[in-house]
């Protein structure tokens, strides 16, 4: 009995002092924020809100195609030959700016145009957004988030909506028992139902990634309390990869999420696995999580990645990024630039090679392992190497590895260049590619540049909007003097917490 007290009495001085060190966090952040002058982020978001809701009428005017952005979503029309593309943010080394604007991309006139409707989703990357064919078509988008200028408060939204595509009207669907607030989820649409996996929240404090499944009824407006089995269940990730396959399953892979190696310090993991949900055939609101080996060519592990699912039954990745580490203090960035197309059905990888009308390449690729999901713990030890971390199943512990660069150097004009974070989507038979940043040294560009490819022919990308490297500034002495203040803030922080233990 005593026993038990005595755990209770810690168990209240950690709670205690959890709540201090929160309290000093805030408090010195507010001080922050004054000295930059920057409003809450709550009364930032609120504020667009009521901008939002001030809007009366509909304008759509034809306008010049958007500017340079990440994190945003691209879709195809469901019966039209259009895109429609929403929010994303751009991030220029001093502050952030995230949109809202509502783009429409007219694919026989090579025409943007811009929609503002009444009442609508306010600015936010790292959202999801779907088209269904109901009702002359359907644009559904959830969650998100909203990055103050100095990118020290971050707001998370849980907010589902739904724009008809007829009417151009905006309608946020009031559905209870959703998942909760997060950005950097999937969600992806089958059978009448929208499903929604993983994700993170992330305060500046503390943060907290998700494997958690959410499934929302098209039919009847709500969100469906569902049962998930299974032995294996994907870890916790966002950033990841999700498709619809033609028999009901939903495909999951990639991904990344940080995990705790020792006391106070983090790593980033990339994760290389893949995981199928599959309906129970006697029970709609019953399904099972599997682990999928699949065959083909192995994909660098990365995440972040451009990802699009075309009727035929292929989902087609493109870039992605993955976490290098020369020491614990120095993370840096490797960006892909490779094709790849998922089969499905027969859950097969193919590396797409364009232009390339021999099969023989494809075919040595295909056969090619660079990591195999059994192997992510082995130590590779070639000239240039990087120690990264690298996620492989769901039950094995993660471990630091060592791997060299991966994706090659190399920046033809004429097709796209390493990136993560595009937008991605399939029109009639054809790929569509635009915009995600990479990173330069200490700088992040961010890119507004467009491309199509020919999926029947895989001849070459066409360039719509060529790549301009340097169509934007960077500045780094307001940013790095924030983010130095921002640290000894932790630090302090740090101290305090040690002080204050019970």
């Amino acid at each position: 009995m005593g026993k038990k007290d005595k755990n209770k009495k810690k168990g209240k001085g950690a709670e205690k002092t959890a709540m201090k060190t929160d309290k000093k966090l805030a408090a010195k952040q507010k001080k922050m924020l004054e000295k930059l002058g920057e409003a809450d982020i709550a009364d930032i978001v609120r504020k667009l809100e009521d901008e939002e809701a001030r809007r009366t009428a509909i304008l759509e005017e034809v306008c010049q195609p958007p500017s340079p952005r990440s994190s945003f979503t691209l879709v195809s029309h469901p019966e039209k030959d259009e895109l429609i593309m929403f929010g994303g943010e751009f991030y220029n080394g001093s502050k952030v700016c995230v949109y809202n604007d509502l783009y429409f991309y007219n694919i026989s006139r090579n025409e943007w145009k811009q929609l503002r409707s009444p009442s609508g989703p306010t600015p936010r990357s790292g959202h999801q957004m779907v088209t269904v064919a109901t009702d002359g078509g359907q644009l559904w988008l959830y969650g998100g988030e909203h990055a103050s200028p100095s990118q020290l408060q971050f707001y998370h939204y849980k907010d589902l909506w739904m724009m008809s595509l007829k009417t151009r009207k905006w309608e946020k669907v009031p559905a209870p028992n959703g998942p909760s607030a997060r950005s950097g989820h999937r969600m992806v649409a089958s059978k009448k139902r929208l499903f929604v996996f993983g994700g993170f929240h992330d305060n500046n404090h503390t943060y907290n990634y998700f494997n958690d499944v959410h499934v929302f009824s098209l039919e009847s407006y709500s969100w469906v309390k569902i049962e998930v089995g299974g032995a294996i269940v994907p870890s916790v990730r966002s950033g990841c990869c999700i498709a619809a396959a033609p028999d009901g399953k939903i495909l999951i892979w990639g991904g990344y999420s940080k995990a705790s190696m020792k006391k106070d310090i983090d790593r980033g993991v990339t994760h290389t696995d893949m995981f199928a949900l599959t309906p129970d055939k006697s029970c709609a609101d019953k399904y099972k999580w599997s682990s999928v080996k699949p065959s083909g060519y192995k994909p660098k592990p990365r995440s972040s990645v451009g990802c699009a699912t075309a009727p035929n039954g292929k989902a087609y990745c493109f870039g992605g990024v993955m976490d290098v580490n020369e020491d614990d203090e120095d993370v840096q960035g490797q960006f892909g630039d490779d094709l790849l197309a998922l089969d499905l059905t027969a859950q097969s990888w193919r590396l797409l090679e364009i232009g390339q009308k021999s099969s023989a390449s494809t075919k040595m690729a295909e056969n090619q392992s660079i990591i195999s999901p059994e192997k992510v713990e082995s130590t590779v030890t070639t000239d240039g190497i990087f120690t990264m971390t690298v996620g492989g199943s769901s039950s094995s512990t993660p471990s630091v590895s060592t791997m060299p660069s991966l994706f090659p150097n190399r920046r033809p004009t004429n097709v796209p260049s390493p990136r993560m974070s595009p937008g991605l989507c399939v029109c009639k038979g054809v790929l569509y590619l635009f915009g995600g940043l990479h990173e330069e040294d200490d700088k992040q560009i961010t890119l507004n540049d467009f491309y199509t490819l020919d999926l029947h022919k895989l001849d070459e990308w066409k360039v719509l909007i060529a790549n301009q490297q340097n169509t934007h500034d960077w500045v780094d002495s307001e940013s790095s003097s924030s983010d130095e203040e921002y640290s000894s803030i932790d630090e302090d922080s740090s101290n305090d917490s040690e002080m204050d233990t019970d």
